[in-house]
Order: structure tokens, then C-alpha cells, then sequence
């Protein structure tokens, strides 16, 4: 999608996620946008003012008393003059000051002064993240109309794992598009988006599950509130930030995957990218299994097949999307799962090739008239791609 002649001014904070901020701005002016920068005091601990003024190609904006700017309200004009403006990372610091409507330095006295859209990146220490007075801070925001994306769940910088890493340029770039550029082919249509793996129980501490980061599927329930549908996230257990702009239900099994499902129809769209256990154990514990007591085998019995299942359900969404995970004869496979389950698409990738768990993936989309194969891409891109797809197929399906 093209930023063509949108202005985009860029807030960098301080934090060693900054140097992300100088691929962001190659990414934006590549898609035609142009950037200028605020850098903060502590921004200018990460980058240099010369490197981001060297790609943005503009002077890079730092003290809110330069008199030569100031003498023409710099602030006000830097704030305004955006189609834009981006904070990123945004600090934990920054997203208090902006909560509290402090304005002591040039980024948050401009921020104040803009008439904008705004949109956040966090990026900070997972505890930092999780405490109490960052969460009312972020919700504060959003209730101001503020659009958040991010952050990432990963290893940080500080050696720590958890929520806190800053969002991947490109799905920066996509969520400045998704402000930008507002897709409306799909408004005024529901979809339902399955994602993440189910945990069926042996007993309280055990389960049986597949493998599943739940990150292709919740890009594509991003992907799908972008483009304007009402968007209904049905998840299993993931350590993903719950995307903005959808109604997220929360699941464990496949049985309370597929309740959800069932409540949420009727809708225009289903994409059942979760990765549901075929399986689950026949009984399980109330109590935990002593290593002892376990039993030699364990009697399993099938759970519900949610693919089929909405497929062939009185109230089926027009189009219906399935997902094959396959490590042998991919296409033959999952042509053979679009015409058994009676779904309309199937996504098939080869599990083989390490894809699960990647922030990349490697699709074929079969339909009635064959295969297309996909190139290597990130997930976010492959959940733009197929939901422009699908936009194109409802379309013509409701024209």
C-alpha cells in the first residue's frame, strides 16, 4: 500500500530499541511517505542526530527553546503539519507524560499541541510493561483515541523475556497504513479468526496440545479489523499482546473453541488458523497424576473438527479458510483437507522447514482452481495478502 504524499512525523524515545526506528524510516519513505524527526534527550543516547537526519534528508528536531524555530511556533507547526505522528519506541516515561498531559520538552509539548492521529509503539523492560501504573497509562491513552502497537513478547535486551520488545518496523508500517489509508471493503461484514493452539488436560498440571504461537492468526484478526470487519478473535493459550479493535475470546480446549465458535455465527468469514488437538484424553484427573500411579496408556477420544464443523453448519460463513500444517506432500495433503473438511481455502505450509513459532512464513493458498504458492514473507504480510484476497472474493460475492 502506497503512503504517497503522507506526512509522518516520528517521536524517537530513548531506549536501545531506537536503532530500530532508522529501518522504520527506510521502510516508510520507501512506501512514498515523507519523515521528519523528533529526537528526545534520551533518544540521543541510541542514535546520533546525523543518522537520522541523513535518511529522513530533513534536520532533526530537538530543543523545544530553538529560538529560530520557536520564533514560528516550531512545536506547533512540527505537530501539525504530520498527517501523522509516531512514537517509537515509546517509553515508558514518554507514555506516563502523555497520559498526564505533561509537556516539558519539545516531543511531549508537541504531542500535546498536535491535532493528529497519534499511534504508540511501546518498548520497555517486562515489568516495567506489566506494572499497575503502565497499564492505566496505556488505557488512559487509548480512551483518547491513541492507537497502540506493541509490543512484542521475546527476549529483551535486559536478558528478561516477556512483553516489552518493540514492535518490528514492518508492522509499524502497517499500522501507520491502517491510519493512513483506512481499508473499508470489508466494513460492515463479521469475521471469525481461530488462533493459537488448544491444551486438552490430563489432569490440572498436564495436557496434550500441538505446537502453535498463534502469531500467523492473530496478524490476520488484525488484518481483517484493518480492513474494516467486525473481527472476533477465538484464541488458545498464546503469549501474545491481544491485538486492538476486535472482541478476543479467550479458550482452552478444543471443546471451548468450538462453543465460541458456534456463538459468534453468523458471520461473513471464518479463518480457522488455530492449531486444535485432534485428540484428547478420555478422562481426565481431578488430582494431579503421581509418577507412580500414571497409567501405561491413556485412551483417547476425537474432539470436535471446528473446520468441518463451520463448514458445514446451518449458518456458514460465506467463506470459509482453513489451515494445513504439513510436513509431507504439502499440496497433495492439503488439497485433499479443502475437499474432506468442505472448506473453501486452505493455507498450507510446510511445518517442516521450522516455520512454527517464526515471525516468518511460507504459504500455498489451495482453492477449487489449484494451488498458488506464496514467497517466504513475514506473517504480518502474509495476513495482508490474504485478507486483501479475501476482500476481493467477498466483494464479489456480495456485488
Amino acid at each position: 500500500m502506497s503512503l504517497a504524499g503522507k506526512r509522518v512525523l516520528l517521536v524517537i524515545g530513548g531506549g536501545i530499541a531506537a536503532y530500530k526506528t532508522l529501518e522504520l524510516i527506510r521502510q516508510l519513505q520507501e512506501r512514498g511517505a515523507g519523515v521528519r524527526a523528533i529526537l528526545t534527550e534520551a533518544g540521543a543516547q541510541f542514535v546520533t542526530p546525523l543518522s537520522v537526519a541523513s535518511l529522513t534528508a530533513d534536520r532533526v528536531y530537538q530543543n523545544l527553546f530553538d529560538l529560530t524555530q520557536e520564533s514560528e511556533m516550531g512545536h506547533i507547526v512540527l505537530s501539525r503539519s504530520a498527517d501523522l505522528v509516531v512514537v517509537a519506541p515509546a517509553t515508558a516515561d514518554l507514555i506516563a507524560k502523555m497520559a498526564a498531559g505533561i509537556a516539558n520538552d519539545l516531543a511531549t509539548t508537541a504531542l500535546l499541541a498536535t491535532d493528529k492521529r497519534v499511534l504508540i509503539a511501546p518498548a520497555m523492560n517486562v515489568k516495567m510493561w506489566e506494572h499497575a501504573a503502565t497499564q492505566r497509562n496505556i488505557e488512559t491513552l487509548k480512551a483518547d483515541g491513541i492507537a497502540v502497537v506493541g509490543p512484542n513478547v521475546g527476549e529483551l535486551a535486559d536478558g528478561e523475556f516477556g512483553a516489552g520488545r518493540l514492535a518490528e518496523p514492518v508492522a509499524i508500517v502497517v499500522a501507520i497504513e491502517a491510519l493512513l489509508n483506512p481499508d473499508t471493503r470489508l466494513s460492515g461484514l463479521k469475521a471469525l479468526v481461530t488462533a493459537g493452539p488448544t491444551h486438552e488436560p490430563l489432569d490440572p498440571v498436564r495436557y496434550i496440545a500441538n505446537r502453535s504461537s498463534g502469531k500467523q492468526g492473530y496478524a490476520i484478526a488484525s488484518a481483517l479489523a484493518d480492513a474494516g470487519a467486525e473481527t472476533v478473535l477465538i484464541s488458545g493459550p498464546v503469549e501474545l499482546t491481544p491485538p486492538p479493535r476486535m472482541k478476543l475470546v479467550r479458550v482452552e480446549t478444543a471443546r471451548q473453541m468450538w462453543t465460541a465458535c458456534e456463538a459468534q455465527l453468523p458471520a461473513d468469514i471464518a479463518v480457522c488458523s488455530a492449531a486444535v488437538a485432534d485428540w484428547r484424553p478420555e478422562m481426565a484427573a481431578n488430582s494431579k497424576l503421581k509418577k507412580r500411579d500414571a497409567p501405561s496408556t491413556i485412551k483417547l477420544t476425537e474432539n470436535p473438527d471446528i473446520l468441518a464443523g463451520l463448514a458445514h453448519h446451518a449458518k456458514r460463513p460465506s467463506l470459509v479458510v482453513g489451515f494445513a500444517a504439513e510436513t509431507d506432500d504439502l499440496i497433495a495433503n492439503a488439497s485433499a483437507k479443502r475437499i474432506a473438511k468442505g472448506c473453501d481455502w486452505i493455507v498450507a505450509n510446510d511445518v517442516s522447514m521450522g516455520i512454527m513459532g517464526s515471525d516468518k512464513n511460507r504459504v500455498h493458498i489451495i482453492t477449487a482452481k489449484g494451488a498458488e504458492a506464496w514467497p517466504e514473507m513475514s506473517k504480518v504480510d502474509v495476513a495482508r495478502r490474504l485478507v486483501s484476497l479475501i476482500a476481493d472474493t467477498v466483494g464479489k460475492r456480495a456485488a
